[in-house]
């Protein structure tokens, strides 16, 4: 089973999530979620992060965190460990609560923490749990716009300041900022790159020059390429230094080609695509997709003149 890049220094900003185990819901009654509000200000206080928003669902989470000393591993294991804990003490049960690892995505603070500001309290909205969000207790919303005190835990400043020079003018282009937001449909997620990244092209850059490249298998190849390119780029490269047209790179065939291979190769390990979506492309079973990765991956560690192949296809110039 792969694991996610965690890249950690002082002041990066994260957007946080945990799901349940098969979708399980963490919290069952106001006690749990009480319970989780108080291990998430308790881990804020102990590890000094900032958490500029929040929400708990019924089955999973989302936080919006910046971490003053690049500790977000330490926090996150911290603050789902002790809550399992606690919730498994609590309904007599064992195992873990949540489903693998954490997930986090490393975004650009100027362009993208407002925006998730308001993504991230609108999640029961978009759930079809409350027609406002100020009708979920269980998020940063109120506290943010003055509803209900914010607790010191909680970082509203810079949003605030973002908005307005003066608080309750500040509080009041909020709640208008979020109100937009429920009209509109474009999801933040569309501008995310190599699954862990979200931000533009010098945001990556500074991103890419803090990455120690180490050899690890488990870690998909898209997390260590920022600026990862698309799967249209990919093929259009491979078609480059192959010699053949991108319609024969994706034709189905008894004989795939070694343009084939490489494509899907690269599809998966590359540009990060889901095994569904590449089957999709190349008009084959999702576990012959799987099957066909390990299997070029496997010689490409082998053959060094494959592995030389798979470099000129990355640094292929084209024109798309």
């Amino acid at each position: 089973m792969s694991r996610p890049l965690r890249i950690q220094f002082p002041h990066a900003v994260y957007h946080v999530t945990a799901r349940g185990n098969d979708r399980k819901a963490i919290v069952r009654d106001d006690e749990d979620r009480n319970r989780f509000v108080q291990t998430l200000a308790d881990i804020v206080e102990q590890y000094h992060i900032l958490c500029h928003a929040w929400v708990l669902m019924d089955n999973h989470y989302h936080l919006l965190i910046e971490t003053p000393e690049a500790n977000l591993s330490r926090a996150i294991r911290h603050l789902n460990g002790i809550f399992t804990q606690a919730f498994n003490r609590r309904h007599h049960r064992v195992g873990h609560l949540f489903q693998g690892r954490f997930k986090a995505i490393l975004l650009d603070k100027e362009s993208y923490l407002l925006e998730l500001c308001r993504y991230v309290v609108l999640n029961p909205v978009r759930a079809g749990m409350v027609q406002h969000p100020r009708s979920w207790r269980w998020s940063s919303y109120r506290a943010t716009i003055g509803e209900t005190p914010a607790p010191a835990w909680l970082t509203v400043n810079w949003l605030l300041g973002q908005l307005a020079g003066q608080r309750n003018r500040a509080r009041e282009v909020y709640r208008k900022f979020v109100n937009e937001g429920m009209k509109q449909g474009e999801s933040p997620w569309a501008k995310l790159k190599g699954q862990i990244y979200l931000g533009d092209d010098s945001f990556l850059k500074k991103i890419q020059h803090r990455l120690e490249r180490k050899k690890d298998s488990e870690i998909p190849m898209v997390h260590w390429q920022p600026g990862a390119p698309s799967i249209e780029d990919l093929l259009n490269r491979v078609a480059k230094i192959y010699g053949e047209r991108v319609s024969e790179v994706v034709k189905p065939t008894r004989r795939p080609s070694e343009a084939r291979q490489a494509a899907i190769y690269l599809a998966r390990r590359v540009a990060g695509l889901e095994l569904k979506a590449i089957a999709k492309i190349f008009g084959m079973g999702y576990t012959g997709v799987s099957r066909r990765v390990g299997e070029f991956a496997r010689r490409s560690e082998k053959e060094k003149w494959l592995g030389k192949r798979i470099r000129e296809v990355m640094d292929a110039n084209v024109k798309t």
